[in-house]
């Protein structure tokens, strides 16, 4: 046990071995909080930690709708471990009867004050992240094909996002160069799908990279890009309208 902390009834607790990090407590509500690793994918100097956070009731655990999970993207440089990127995962039990009650308990219409029955969802969900992390995501990918073609010469630009990613671990090379975390190499962010293609020639010189929404996503841009780095966007989601004559991203 690395620390224990107590203060007015609660208790936190932290560890250095096993799979809790971290503990919670608190004697006047009986409510306790872990926070442990459900994950921990090493890959050379790419290392991918998921955390999950589990809630006791009186020594019960608690099965909430929601259940968030965080990762924590570290990337060793030189003899150092840096941050480089957190990613927060909703998971939704769409399995669950108690789920799909509550969710349709929430969808029933509901008399409105004027005694009027309102069909208006009490909750609302919105997918994805924001445009300026798209736009980062896109900007990372750029910057690792460059990387990449320069790397590899004889290769040029790559269409296959895994082999931009360090899947596997061992040395970089052309299949899994460790430009990118695993993340953003499986194509699905955001609620976005991140697509490579056009690499022509041998070497390639150029290539294509589009960011549609996913089924999710209504009414978001679509983007694109090329080897010029130049990122441009179409409102109607489309990617192929933003090939042919998207707007350039200020």
């Amino acid at each position: 046990m690395a620390g224990q902390l107590q203060s007015q009834g609660k208790n936190v607790e932290t560890f250095e071995t096993g799979a809790t990090l971290l503990s919670g407590e608190d004697s006047k509500t009986g409510q306790k909080v872990e926070v442990t690793v459900e994950n921990d994918a090493l890959r050379g100097d790419q290392d991918d930690i998921e955390l999950a956070f589990q809630v006791y009731k009186n020594g019960q655990l608690q099965k909430g709708p929601f259940l968030p999970h965080i990762t924590f993207s570290m990337k060793q440089e030189g003899q150092i471990w840096t941050l480089n990127e957190i990613s927060v995962t909703i998971h939704l039990p769409l399995a669950d009867p108690d789920f799909l009650k509550l969710i349709t308990e929430k969808m029933a219409p509901q008399a409105s004050a004027s005694g009027t029955m309102s069909s208006r969802p009490e909750i609302t969900v919105q997918s994805g992240g924001s445009d300026s992390m798209v736009l980062a995501a896109m900007r990372t990918i750029l910057t690792a094909e460059i990387a990449y073609a320069r790397s590899y010469p004889t290769v040029g630009f790559t269409c296959t996002l895994s082999s931009l990613d360090g899947f596997g671990g061992g040395e970089p090379n052309e299949h899994q160069a460790m430009l990118i975390n695993s993340g953003l190499a499986s194509g699905k962010r955001y609620g976005f799908v991140f697509t490579l293609s056009g690499c022509g020639g041998a070497p390639a010189s150029r290539f294509q990279l589009t960011v549609a929404p996913s089924g999710n996503s209504y009414g978001r841009k679509a983007y694109c890009a090329d080897q010029s780095g130049v990122i441009r966007s179409s409102i109607d989601g489309n990617p192929a309208t933003c090939l042919a004559s998207g707007a350039p991203v200020q």
